[in-house]
């Protein structure tokens, strides 16, 4: 039974290299160049640069973004709030977690949409043109884009991001966090210098499984990014990620076969870089355990000497 897990994991990966046979993995494979043609898909090329780049955008801005205010949510939680709004804080926070993506994919499709196009691209454009990507010019398909993905990608994994950051903090030996405060340091001296070294690991791994879940959300993004197989030209623009071309091309692939080889193709490249993100984050995780485990334990035998 612990070996379960592990099957259908080289179960999945099997099944996806017995129907993919890596029939378009060559050099033409990782090009920019995407173009299926339906009545002579011979002549089609197959390029996942798009689809690489436009998952690489909207997961990349997504952690940026999340991991900034998931430490500010776990700082705040960990060393300045009182236990009661600090619980307070962690259920509002958890219940985002909840929420089904389809439901943040309409939320962004029916209300955000339409706001973005009308206030926030605008704005962004006349204050922050100067920066790379703000000051393109907007999507042609409307107000549906990679910065609307990226707004709702931040929103779903803030939940992991801060759980795991929350936890990271949380296991800081107390001894080491009280030696910091009899030495006269604020409480975010003890938060910087104390708190965020020692579990620099576990903020690490917060990071990593964060864009694991942002890597292979398909159905919200599907929604809001436009589904456009072209090189974006600024943060406005429609474009489209691996998950979502998954999504969006299903119904399609079960028509033509070629179609069908490509997206298992695609789907074995995404399971490649989610695996190998997770792996990193549970290695840094494990790390990070056994690391507060030998502090806490050094730090509680100076103690009984000293005693």
């Amino acid at each position: 039974m612990a070996l379960l897990p592990f099957l259908i994991l080289a179960l999945i990966t099997g099944v996806l290299l017995n129907a993919s046979a890596l029939r378009n993995f060559g050099w033409s494979f990782w090009s920019f160049s995407y173009n299926f043609l339906p009545q002579t898909p011979d002549q089609s090329s197959w390029g996942i640069g798009v689809f690489v780049l436009g998952t690489a955008l909207t997961a990349g801005l997504a952690i940026v973004f999340a991991t900034l205010l998931s430490l500010a949510l776990a700082v705040s939680v960990v060393v300045y709030l009182p236990s009661g709004p600090s619980r307070v804080l962690n259920m509002l926070t958890n219940l985002l977690a909840g929420i089904p993506s389809v439901v943040y994919g309409i939320w962004g499709f029916v209300i955000l949409a339409p706001y973005f196009g009308i206030t926030v691209e605008p704005t962004l454009r006349s204050f922050l043109f100067w920066l790379p990507g703000f000051g393109g010019p907007a999507s042609a398909i409307g107000s549906w884009g990679i910065l609307l993905a990226v707004f709702l990608l931040t929103i779903m994994i803030i939940p992991l991001t801060t759980a795991l950051m929350r936890s990271a903090l949380q296991s800081v030996p107390r001894d080491l966090v009280d030696s910091a405060v009899a030495l006269g340091a604020t409480r975010w001296e003890v938060a910087r210098r104390v708190r965020f070294r020692v579990a620099r690991r576990g903020l690490s791994s917060a990071v990593l499984l964060g864009l694991g879940r942002a890597l292979g959300e398909s159905v919200a993004v599907a929604m809001v990014i436009g589904g456009v197989t072209s090189l974006p030209v600024s943060l406005y623009s429609a474009s489209t990620s691996l998950p979502s071309f998954i999504f969006f091309q299903l119904d399609s692939a079960f028509t033509y076969p070629d179609l069908l080889v490509l997206l298992v193709e695609f789907a074995l490249v995404l399971l490649i870089i989610t695996m190998v993100v997770n792996i990193i984050a549970q290695r840094l995780t494990q790390t990070e355990l056994a690391t507060a485990t030998t502090v806490g334990t050094l730090v509680g035998r100076e103690g009984e000497l000293e005693r």
